[in-house]
């Protein structure tokens, strides 16, 4: 049996002021979003599994439907869904596409760094292109709707999640290990094991990861095709787009960029043990099996809450009974909370206000 008002592991109330500061840092995320022109979508909680395209199949909590006897599931990502709603709904809106969203996503356990399975994701997508110039945009606004949270430290983690593949597609020989091993020591650094499999040409990459624009001078050392060098040159001018933010590389990790195709990146910021935000390149599928472009990124919207983050500075002041109803509007007007008294003698203190109206002003209780 389970105790009242005890919660599931890894789901939490939200209490004043926090859940307040939630709503006001998702306000000013999407708020920086729709001034770059992204317009918000909504899509619902709960969808039919198969149609959840992102997001791992194992982190989904599913039940069955009552009405369809079909599986649903709670989202766990709401990405795919928006690149659903842009192949079909809106399939016929002019492209790039620049879509937004905010709400929340579960899943089924948390983790070391994040153990919460309920959170807080916003985001944007544009569908339609993943060319340099929509990475720069896509990259730019997200830095921006961070640090307008009032989130300091900024730093972005950048990824080539088909290297690999495209490396070995281009004639790199894999030894007598396959693609998803290599891809796998190369994810754990394991040299030992590239060269037991005769992987000896992707050992180098493994060292041509830290700040961006030494790790790319390592690569560009490397025997590389030219539409990765093309790559390269992009990424050298995304970072330096990135004015006041720390940038670095590692062109080989795959973990959780899955289903990225030319370029992953994560975002992370001071006082944070995990990261704020990640995103990427991918496609969407249409319905005649085409592969669309776009490019996107997610933000965790709880880790900063719990930064102390969107707080409201607005100052709460008492109002006592008989107060006239324009005098509370004026002073809303003017900024204040105003909390009215129920009875007289109502303590200021008990009802968090700083602040009382008396004799024709505010002064301080």
């Amino acid at each position: 049996m389970t105790s009242f008002g005890l919660l599931p592991e890894g789901l939490r109330d939200r209490l004043p002021p926090q859940a307040q500061a939630l709503a006001s840092l998702v306000r000013t995320l999407t708020d920086v979003c729709a001034a770059h022109g992204y317009e918000r979508v909504a899509p619902p909680l709960i969808e039919y599994e198969v149609s959840l395209a992102s997001g791992s199949s194992r982190e989904r909590l599913r039940f069955t439907d009552p009405v369809s006897q079909m599986t649903l599931a709670l989202r766990s990502d709401i990405t795919g869904q928006v690149g659903r709603i842009a192949v079909t709904r809106l399939a016929g809106q002019a492209r790039p596409l620049r879509l937004m969203y905010a709400g929340q996503v579960a899943r089924v356990r948390g983790d070391q760094l994040s153990p919460e399975r309920e959170r807080t994701q916003a985001g944007a997508e544009l569908i339609g292109s993943d060319s340099p110039a929509a990475a720069a945009e896509v990259l730019a606004v997200a830095v921006e709707a961070l640090t307008a949270t009032g989130l300091t430290g900024l730093s972005v983690d950048l990824t080539m999640p088909t290297l690999v593949a495209d490396l070995a597609a281009a004639g790199w020989s894999l030894g007598h290990a396959s693609l998803s091993d290599v891809q796998a020591w190369l994810d754990g650094k394991d040299v030992g094991a590239l060269r037991a499999a005769g992987a000896d040409q992707y050992v180098p990459l493994i060292a041509a990861a830290g700040p961006v624009h030494a790790a790319l001078a390592a690569l560009k050392q490397l025997d590389l095709p030219d539409a990765v060098l093309a790559r390269l040159d992009a990424i050298a001018a995304l970072a330096d787009g990135l004015n006041g933010v720390s940038v670095t590389l590692d062109p080989t990790e795959r973990h959780g960029f899955e289903y990225q195709t030319w370029l992953g990146f994560s975002l992370f910021g001071a006082g944070l043990m995990a990261e704020v935000g990640r995103g990427g390149a991918y496609t969407v599928a249409q319905s005649d099996g085409r592969q669309e472009a776009a490019i996107g990124f997610s933000l965790y919207v709880d880790g900063l809450v719990d930064l102390g983050l969107g707080q409201e500075a607005r100052t709460r002041v008492l109002l006592p009974v008989g107060t006239p109803a324009a005098i509370g509007a004026e002073l809303r007007q003017q900024g204040w909370i105003t909390v009215a008294a129920l009875e007289s003698g109502a303590d200021t203190g008990a009802l968090n206000c700083s602040h009382i109206f008396a004799d024709g002003a505010v002064r301080p209780a």
